[in-house]
């Protein structure tokens, strides 16, 4: 059998999704595909084009993996939620392949931890519902790989729609597919700069958005408003007042952002990605120097908008593009910024797809 699971841009909407905002993504053609066939054994058989070896792990094991063995939390995690459910897992062999970059802010995690849940969903013969597989997923990254993500990844890999964005209320899970003009493409550009989340940024960003829920007595920043935020600038401190306001704002913009779409006002989206970018380097500060360098290039060349996209501290650049410039412009960012910074980046005008699936194979 064969899994397939796609990557997954966000037009804009970042670091929202933890505190039940409103994000805009759209999963695209870059994907994780897994191989997997049933091995009559009490054991999962794991192996990657993108490590050596294989791991072969009891379907009763019960503790995380670290070193390089680490990628397997968010396979076998899985494995292990549907296990805790209830359910008898046959043993299977599985192998995943990918053409989706790792560490680049396209969820390359969220479609493993997918395309694990698919095989292991054929082999119980159940199909859960699309919101119930991403909660799922959600939960074995939180306790298996340790980062305390929200849901946006994991729902835009399961629920893509081929040429859409799909607008999410992290909140309630509701979904809104909201077509993505003909005119209008998405560029991604990998800086190669990687990021770990779970070594510590992702988690204290969190921890600061945490603090400032607590100072107000409510379960997400999406119930403060920006002039009750204000008030509180001294009593909760100048970071914490920082990245609270990178929320607040943030999903202000996604409603703005949202609306541009629907009137075509292409000028107001690129503003409003802009400002986006700003709040998350200045804000919430995880940007870096080789990402708002790519910025500056991006918009000379003629982005619609362009912003760092994903967990940040490197990662990649999102831009919206007119469609007709969309290979020439990923062809001249990537051109420019070698001859500008001296370093090499890889950019790809992505297709927006249609959510992971799973199908026979022979």
């Amino acid at each position: 059998m064969k899994a397939t699971a796609p990557g997954r841009i966000n037009l804009i909407g970042e670091h929202v999704d933890y505190q039940g905002g409103m994000v805009m993504p759209a999963a695209i053609d870059r994907y994780i595909r897994a191989f997997a066939q049933e091995n009559q054994r009490p054991e999962i058989r794991l192996s990657s084009s993108r490590s050596k070896g294989e791991l072969v792990i009891p379907i009763a094991h019960d503790t995380p993996f670290s070193g390089d063995d680490s990628w397997a939390n968010y396979a076998f995690g899985v494995v292990a939620k549907y296990r805790d459910a209830g359910y008898e897992i046959a043993g299977f062999d599985v192998r995943f392949e990918s053409d989706l970059p790792v560490g680049a802010g396209l969820s390359s995690s969220a479609a493993l931890e997918t395309a694990a849940a698919l095989v292991v969903e054929e082999i119980l013969g159940i199909n859960l519902s699309k919101t119930e597989r991403a909660l799922l997923c959600q939960s074995a990254e939180h306790d298996w790989a340790g980062v305390p993500c929200g849901i946006m990844d994991q729902l835009a890999v399961n629920a893509g729609v081929s040429e859409h964005v799909l607008k999410i209320d992290c909140s309630t899970h509701e979904i809104t597919q909201v077509p993505l003009p003909a005119e209008l493409s998405v560029v991604v550009v990998d800086s190669k700069v990687k990021h770990a989340l779970a070594d510590g940024e992702y988690a204290k960003r969190k921890a600061d958005c945490d603090a400032a829920t607590a100072y107000f007595d409510v379960e997400f920043l999406r119930d403060v408003t920006i002039d009750e935020l204000d008030s509180a600038r001294l009593q909760i401190g100048e970071r914490v007042y920082r990245r609270a306001r990178h929320v607040i704002t943030e999903i202000a913009r996604v409603h703005d952002f949202s609306a541009a779409l629907d009137a075509g006002d292409t000028t107001r989206a690129g503003t409003l990605m802009a400002a986006s970018h700003s709040s998350l380097r200045d804000d919430y500060e995880v940007s870096c120097h080789e990402i708002d360098a790519l910025v500056k290039i991006a918009i000379r060349l003629g982005a619609i908008g362009s912003r760092i996209m994903g967990g940040g501290f490197g990662g990649s650049l999102i831009n919206l593009v007119e469609t007709d410039t969309a290979s020439q412009f990923a062809e001249e960012i990537v051109a420019c910024y070698r001859k500008e910074i001296g370093l090499d980046v890889e950019a790809m005008a992505v297709k927006l797809v249609g959510g992971a699936c799973i199908e026979g194979i022979g």
